[in-house]
């Protein structure tokens, strides 16, 4: 009975291995970043566009705001959703076509509308999307959904959000789910390995999964804890047996 507690207690032990990350990184070797990444704006995405010039009483039609207590000039400015074909309806312009372009496409997209219809000269546009946010599920210590306030953010940022994995979440295999209009790429990554660095998905895109798959000693602990109870009552059962034959 000792020989089958202390496999069972084997089998959950965990080595270098498993939770190291980086392992296979050298000493002073150096890595050259060549992603540039940049977010693009999908279908759905909600988008804060502010339109400013040196006059800025001009700017006033394409800075609209929403209503507060029946005083249109209480409120905030309004947002703007990505709709299903990729437009969006803004002021005078009417329909802009901005799925698929970066923040810095669309800005210059804008810009040029203005300025080809001589509506403006030289605007300044800010736009930003404010339904940039990420999941995290399973194997991190605070899982949750977590806003994300800048224009990109690596998986491993992602991660140290949420608290950094915990000890029974599998590092050399992390799925990052992706949706671009309407279409999922599921993507798996390995943390212990420099190459997460190369990964396509190593900066994540607004509304992007993160799922940490349990090791094998997570999905061992959650079966044997009906091992464990079983293993007791047959130690409860061989000790009160002993001692009856004792007597």
């Amino acid at each position: 009975m000792a020989i089958i507690l202390l496999c069972f207690l084997a089998s959950s032990c965990y080595t270098r291995k498993d939770i190291v990350y980086f392992q296979d990184a050298k000493n002073f070797e150096t890595i050259v970043e060549t992603d540039t990444f940049k977010a693009k704006i999908k279908i759905g995405d909600i988008l804060s566009i502010n339109i400013s010039t040196i006059d800025l009483d001009v700017t006033k039609p394409y800075n609209l705001v929403e209503a507060a207590g029946g005083d249109a000039g209480g409120g905030k400015l309004i947002d703007y959703l990505v709709d299903v074909d990729g437009n969006i309806d803004y002021p005078v312009l009417g329909k802009v076509k901005l799925v698929g372009l970066t923040i810095e496409d669309a800005k210059n997209l804008l810009k040029k509308k203005f300025e080809e219809g001589d509506l403006l000269v030289n605007p300044v546009v800010m736009i930003r999307i404010k339904n940039y946010r990420i999941s995290l599920l399973g194997g991190v210590s605070r899982p949750g959904v977590y806003p994300i306030t800048s224009e990109r953010i690596s998986i491993l940022e992602a991660i140290a959000m949420a608290g950094d994995l915990n000890i029974n979440g599998k590092r050399t295999d992390v799925l990052v789910i992706r949706d671009f209009n309407g279409t999922k790429t599921y993507t798996q990554i390995d943390l212990t390995s420099k190459e997460v660095f190369n990964s396509p998905v190593f900066y994540l895109t607004q509304n992007d999964i993160v799922y940490v798959q349990p090791n094998k000693s997570a999905i061992s602990s959650a079966s044997g804890d009906s091992r464990i109870g079983l293993i007791s009552s047959l130690v409860t059962i061989a000790a009160t047996a002993a001692i009856l034959l004792t007597r």
